[in-house]
């Protein structure tokens, strides 16, 4: 690729946002970077397109901006690198292109960014509350089964939750290793034809429009709908009018010790999630409870085709599971996620990610502290106000579209 000298004006002074030290030494390196849109949207190629560079063992991050051919390039100390791209192009359309590894260590790189296109969603995770609180002196630890998510409805029409599924992606937590992806020699990951779900998937009930979602109203899944508050103050009340809950006493009654909760007299049991597959075992030596993590959830909300039965396909293990080692998943293809969020404990290191980019092209780095913290998509302030309604940001990258919350939404909306 022929080098944009043009552009070497937002090189390592002007384009580091952020800077800590040179960890490589004197030695410098140059990227070039082209930036690929689909065919369909070619006309989107411009200049003025942000590439960030970010480097993956100090919390250094390079930006520069594309020339009227989409390419841009860097100059930054040798070392280890992130490569992201996120175009938000216009209302109907965002962009968004990564390279997890790129390897500047030993020579300087070009390299192309394939942008993948998606469209803002109607039913987006707005509030993921996985980890936990302290509790009350004089005792002193935490309460991590308060868990909870807050869907949203985004969009000016009606969204009837009736059959949507939600569930985790494996591996649970964000340091893990994973087994569904690679990387390639340019540092890019490679994808299986789906998502590996642990454990069991989770439906909402409903024939079709029992539960509807107005524009700009929230539905929140409880994972045990119980008042927390009423033994942890700093918890919260999910004994809530309306809320769901992920409740199944037959598969996941927990265990002797810590039986899971009856939800309680203001949860209708007609909002019970149901069960539609359970791939791990039951009983006393199985998974009595059903797993979330603490600290670093891939959440995604799916919804099968029409013309796919769903339930069928998930009684054919041949056609909807995958092991590994001795654990059965679910296999579900990306095409049917209607929403994701991918949240990795930031005080550990990220391996591979979970999601697909074209369902989250990026993931929020949590703290990792037990203080009531949630990961809050943010408002879209501007839209909001000519919509009437709350609207989020929706650009398809947790990176770009949450923050970290310092106490749970649902402790001031009693």
């Amino acid at each position: 690729m022929k080098r944009i000298v043009c552009i070497l004006f937002c090189l390592l002074p002007a384009a580091c946002t952020s800077f800590e030290g040179n960890p490589y030494g004197d030695t410098l390196r140059t990227l070039d970077v082209r930036l690929i849109y689909p065919t369909e949207y070619g006309s989107y190629l411009r200049a003025g397109v942000e590439v960030r560079l970010a480097d993956r063992n100090t919390s250094n991050v390079y930006t520069a901006l594309t020339d009227a051919r989409g390419e841009a390039a860097f100059r930054v100390a040798a070392g280890h690198y992130r490569l992201s791209s996120l175009d938000r192009a216009s209302a109907e359309v965002v962009f968004n292109g990564l390279i997890e590894q790129v390897d500047l260590a030993r020579e300087d790189a070009a390299l192309t960014v394939e942008l993948k296109a998606a469209k803002p969603g109607s039913i987006l995770i707005k509030e993921i509350y996985s980890g936990g609180c302290p509790v009350d002196p004089p005792a002193t630890g935490t309460y991590k089964k308060d868990k909870y998510i807050v869907l949203h409805n985004n969009s000016f029409e009606t969204y009837y939750l009736d059959g949507l599924c939600l569930d985790m992606v494996a591996p649970y937590n964000s340091n893990a290793n994973n087994p569904w992806t690679s990387i390639d020699p340019s540092g890019n990951i490679l994808f299986r034809d789906y998502a590996a779900v642990p454990d069991c998937i989770w439906a909402f009930p409903g024939s079709g429009t029992d539960f509807p979602l107005e524009p700009g109203e929230d539905a929140v899944v409880a994972f045990h709908g119980v008042d927390h508050t009423q033994t942890y103050s700093r918890s919260v009340n999910l004994d809530r009018e309306g809320c769901f809950v992920l409740y199944d006493q037959a598969l996941y009654p927990g265990n002797k010790a810590n039986p899971t909760p009856v939800p309680g007299d203001r949860i209708d049991p007609s909002h019970y999630l149901k069960v539609l597959k359970k791939t791990g075992r039951s009983g006393e030596n199985g998974a009595n409870t059903y797993v979330i993590s603490d600290l670093s959830p891939a959440v995604i909300l799916f919804r099968a085709p029409s013309d796919v039965d769903l339930e069928a396909y998930l009684a054919d293990d041949q056609q909807s599971t995958v092991q590994n080692s001795s654990i059965l998943y679910s296999k579900i293809p990306w095409e049917w996620i209607v929403d994701g969020a991918e949240v990795c404990n930031a005080g550990e290191a990220v391996r591979n990610k979970r999601l697909h980019g074209e369902v989250d092209a990026g993931y929020f780095g949590f703290s990792g502290t037990s203080l009531g913290h949630t990961v809050h998509r943010k408002r879209d302030e501007e839209a909001s106000g000519a919509a009437g309604f709350e609207i989020l940001v929706d650009t398809n990258n947790s990176s770009n579209d949450f923050y970290e919350r310092e106490t749970q939404s649902l402790r001031e909306s009693l």
